[in-house]
Order: structure tokens, then sequence, then C-alpha cells
């Protein structure tokens, strides 16, 4: 089977890897920061979740933070650590940041339709892209209001440590898929 040699970009007809190398230029310039509550104890995932990143710094400047813990969140309800929580959330954002929760009641994607997403964005002009995993309560109103969407990973539940797993991959995924390159199969 014959694979195209062009691609559209813009309704502009252009060489398959003229439009890659665009593309990687185009990720560059996008930051993608992903946000966390607390950290991960699990030897296993920290080492896999450091593969993708390692990976991931081929194509897109890409910074994971991990916000601590709360301390005492037994003497907290669940409003009032949602909120602590989110407060530190919110002081880790740039006025420029696009904001965007993982969150269960998110829209889902497929991994091509999230690579089409990034695609946009990248395209925009953006210059950081916050994904935020909140905490196990999940968000304040105030994350919410602030932020200017949300994605979910799967109908499922999984911890926390999990899903930065996954996204983590996802992103390394959708940058294979951009670049046309043999990671993601259909």
């Amino acid at each position: 089977m014959k694979t195209n040699k062009f691609v559209f970009i813009n309704n502009i007809i252009i060489d398959k890897i003229i439009s890659s190398q665009l593309c990687l230029n185009i990720h560059k310039k996008m930051k993608i920061k992903l946000l966390t509550i607390g950290k991960t104890d699990n030897k296993q995932l920290i080492k896999l979740i450091d593969e993708y990143q390692n990976r991931l710094k081929h194509y897109v400047k890409f910074e994971l933070e991990i916000i601590p813990d709360i301390k005492n969140v037994k003497n907290l309800s669940k409003v009032q650590q949602k909120n602590k929580e989110g407060e530190l959330i919110l002081s880790k954002l740039q006025n420029t940041d696009e904001l965007i929760l993982l969150d269960d009641k998110g829209k889902h994607f497929t991994s091509i339709d999230f690579s089409k997403y990034l695609q946009k964005k990248m395209n925009s002009g953006l210059r950081q892209l916050v994904l935020v995993i909140g905490g196990p309560y999940g968000f304040s109103d105030a994350v919410y209001i602030k932020s200017q969407g949300k994605i979910s990973l799967s109908k499922m539940t999984f911890s926390h440590q999990m899903i930065r797993l996954f996204i983590v991959e996802q992103l390394y995924r959708v940058f294979t898929i951009l670049k046309n390159e043999p990671y993601h199969h259909e």
C-alpha cells in the first residue's frame, strides 16, 4: 500500500517531510505543564512516567510539577481540602496560560482526536497549556471557573498516580501521531 507523500495544512498541500518539520517547530514554541497534587510513591510508576517525559523532550517543552500534599487534611472537610488545593493550583498559573482540567466529567477523545485538539492549541500561538490532575475530591469551584476546558481519559476511575502515567503516555502518543512516527496503530 502506497502512503501519501503530501498532507494538507490550512488547505495547502505540503510534502510530509516539510510538514513534520513545521509541526516540530510549532511544538517547540508551546510548553505543556502537567500540575499534580501529591507525590507518587510507586517506583515502577515513577520509572514509567520518567521514561515518557524523556521521550516527550524530543517534541515539546514539557514540565511535570508536583504540588505537595496539604498537611493536616484530617482536620479539613472535603470542600476545605478542595479549596486549599485550588488555591495552590491557581497560584501556579500565569495570566496567559490555558488551564485544562483532567476531570471525569470532561470531554472524551480518541488519540487521533486528541492529537488534532493539541495541534489546534499549538497553531493558535498558545505559549503554555496547563493540564491539571486534581486531588482525591476533584477541583474547587474557583479552579472550575478559571479553567478553559475539561478532558476525561476514561469513564472508569483510576488513581491519580495512574492518571499521571496515562496522560504523559498520551502526550507522547499525540506527538508521534503528529510526526507520522510508527508508535500509534489504528
